[in-house]
């Protein structure tokens, strides 16, 4: 069974949120690309590096649970 993951960022009074299933991060991170391309978004280059991170970061800890 896929499991779903929610990645949530807060900023300036904007409140961003990305629900995706295991698998599909290619396509958010798509997603992020795209809305910080976009001159009227708020979610801007930054915002995507650290949700990628944040990303990585739960691949990371997946790959190997013990830390």
């Amino acid at each position: 069974m896929t499991s779903r993951r929610c990645l949530t960022l807060e900023k300036d009074g904007h409140h961003f949120v990305f629900r995706y299933c295991d698998g599909r991060e290619v396509d958010l991170l798509a997603t992020f690309v795209a809305m910080a391309a976009d001159p009227d978004s708020e979610f801007d280059w930054f915002d995507a590096a650290v949700l990628s991170y944040q990303i990585g970061q739960q691949a990371s800890e997946e790959l190997d649970p013990v830390g």
